[in-house]
């Protein structure tokens, strides 16, 4: 089973040091230690009360095969061992010490990357897979409407769904187009272009992701639609992946991957990581969005350089809160009407 934004994964089991290949994943390795006669007490305790079984017998089978397989298998790979713990669940001192080197090293590594992130590719230019939407006089003037925090939430509906229209209506045109010849009710031949066989499947990032679905219905004749729920952790500030629905057979689909902002880009990665897990092409994914950071640009084009990314301005900053600058602000707050 696939799991997305796991912060710490906890593999448990006696045998859990015995592959060599799983000893290399392992960031912190424990032993849990307990004395021998309390391990005897326990199973004489459980087999007796749970599987009916009498004192002799469970003594018999902890002689001739617990003991030996333990003393073989499981107490040489105390060596590897990073931390030892005798007691068990009731070595509090151990407990805490084990917490706080996990809570230690999830803020350095969470530190690392977002500071890798924000500065990796500072004076680097855009990348190719990058297309920006030409700012006419129109396209600024609507983001100038959208941007003003002054403006009525009517408003600012009716401008952000013009800009959607045009965005996606931008992106189609990278889709494979192939050379075709209709007859004109003239009786005179056309040389046109049509989109070739493939279907297109729309996903949103919800919840703000969702509001340009409409704009993508309203270009796109029977589109089938998908949904991925990704949200920031607010402790950690890591994405996290709570709902999925995507339409079946979705591999050889031209997937349009919808956000209305992208600062970061880790919600935007970890929906593409989704979709390359159910096997679609990642030059058939196109990621678009209202409004880009530059940082967000390029942490999805260095994860994945074959995406497209497309959308309708690029903004340099971010602040330290991950926002946007100058930005939009809350996108869905302003769209939904809530705080």
């Amino acid at each position: 089973k696939t799991v997305y934004g796991a912060n710490v994964i906890v593999f448990e089991g006696i045998l859990a040091f015995a592959n060599k290949e799983l000893l290399k994943l392992l960031d912190m390795k424990v032993f849990v230690d307990t004395d021998s006669d309390i391990r005897l007490v326990r199973r004489l305790q459980r087999d007796i009360m749970e599987r009916g079984r009498d004192v002799a017998g469970v003594i018999k089978q902890y002689n001739k095969f617990v003991k030996p397989s333990f003393e073989q298998y499981i107490e040489p790979t105390v060596q590897v061992a990073d931390i030892v713990v005798p007691r068990g669940g009731e070595n509090f001192v151990a407990l805490d010490l084990i917490v706080q080197h996990v809570h230690s090293q999830l803020e350095k590594r969470e530190i690392t990357v977002r500071a890798a992130l924000a500065s990796a590719h500072q004076g680097q230019p855009l990348p190719k897979t990058l297309s920006v939407l030409e700012s006419t006089p129109q396209v600024r003037g609507m983001h100038t409407i959208i941007r003003n925090k002054d403006t009525t939430r009517d408003e600012f509906i009716f401008y952000s769904k013009r800009l959607m229209r045009l965005l996606i209506e931008h992106a189609l045109s990278f889709l494979p187009l192939k050379s075709v010849t209709v007859e004109t009710p003239q009786g005179t031949t056309y040389e046109g272009k049509r989109f070739h066989r493939q279907r297109i499947t729309g996903v949103s990032i919800l919840r703000a992701g969702e509001t340009m679905e409409q704009a993508l219905t309203a270009v796109c004749k029977d589109i089938r639609l998908g949904k991925i729920l990704i949200q920031t952790n607010h402790d950690t500030g890591e994405p996290e992946l709570h709902y999925l629905r995507l339409p079946k057979e979705i591999s050889e689909d031209y997937v349009i991957l919808m956000d209305s902002t992208v600062s970061t880009g880790a919600a935007a990665m970890m929906a593409v990581r989704v979709l390359l897990d159910h096997d679609v092409q990642e030059d058939r994914i196109f990621l678009l969005s209202l409004l880009m950071a530059e940082m967000g640009v390029h942490s999805v084009a260095y994860a994945f350089p074959r995406v497209h990314i497309i959308t309708t301005a690029v903004d340099k900053r971010i602040n330290e809160e991950f926002h946007i600058i100058p930005g939009i602000g809350n996108f869905g707050d302003r769209y939904f009407g809530t705080d």
